[in-house]
């Protein structure tokens, strides 16, 4: 069982940043794939970001690539969301997620998921 509890959310403008943490606990943080998702009132969750369990790879969805980077301190079981050039369209719930399947880009593909954090951006 892994806990994932999520913070660093807020309001922002836009062109702002925000930094986004996920503290794990419980069994071994380090063994799992990390997964960022986002979702808004009548949408499903969207994949944004994931990052291997070693940190040795980073994925992104189109919208992230060149504004949002995801790492990880296994030493410290956590992981980072930032954001930067927060745009309005970038607010969401933000979840964390961690998972040891490949399927990192896939809602099913996570087993332990936080409880969102909420992150606005107006223009």
């Amino acid at each position: 069982q892994v806990q994932l509890v999520e913070s660093g959310g807020g309001s922002v403008q836009a062109g702002g940043s925000l930094r986004l943490s996920c503290a794990a606990s419980g069994r071994s943080f380090s063994g799992y794939a990390l997964g960022w998702f986002r979702q808004v009132p009548g949408k499903e969750r969207e994949f944004v970001a994931a990052i291997t369990w070693n940190g040795g790879r980073t994925y992104y969805a189109d919208s992230a690539k060149g504004r949002f980077i995801v790492s990880r301190d296994n030493a410290k079981n956590t992981g980072y969301l930032q954001m930067n050039s927060l745009k309005p369209e970038d607010t969401a719930v933000y979840y964390c997620a961690a998972t040891l399947s490949t399927l990192i880009y896939y809602v099913d593909g996570y087993k332990y998921w936080g409880q969102g954090t909420q992150v606005t951006v107006s223009s």
